[in-house]
């Protein structure tokens, strides 16, 4: 008779300690979380500001477009100082940097996709190098 009462008191301590740890309303620790997207808000006009989320670096993007991208060897820029003819003349298309994105990310005609090539960074810089300096 002992032993019962002695294990039935055993689980109620335990169901009570397993109570506690679940208990509702309790207060919890939220868990933290990591945002590695960089967002810039930029006025344009009229009150109302643009979000651009990863904003590329243009100085970082003619690295790109000369060296990791070849870009020139098919694109016409005169700021890069390039003349390539097989894809379009970029001073003459000012392409915004959401269509380089694009096009850099996707590709488009002859021109291959580089999301598997470029890193987003680059993609990201190399747009924003390619529309800052053809006026797009």
């Amino acid at each position: 008779m002992t032993a019962v009462v002695l294990l039935a008191e055993l689980g109620e301590e335990e169901h009570e300690e397993v109570a506690q740890e679940t208990e509702p309303g309790a207060p919890t620790e939220p868990t933290p979380t990591t945002d590695t997207t960089e967002t810039t808000e930029t006025e344009t006009g009229a009150g109302t500001t643009e979000s651009t989320e990863g904003a590329g670096d243009p100085v970082a993007g003619k690295d790109v477009f000369l060296a990791a991208g070849g870009c020139g060897s098919c694109h016409t820029l005169a700021d890069a100082g390039t003349t390539g003819t097989i894809g379009p003349n970029l001073d003459a298309a000012s392409p915004s940097a959401d269509k380089a994105v694009e096009r850099v990310t996707n590709g488009a005609g002859v021109m291959p996709a580089f999301k598997d090539t470029l890193s987003e960074q680059q993609i990201q810089d190399v747009a924003a190098y390619v529309s800052s300096a053809a006026g797009g």
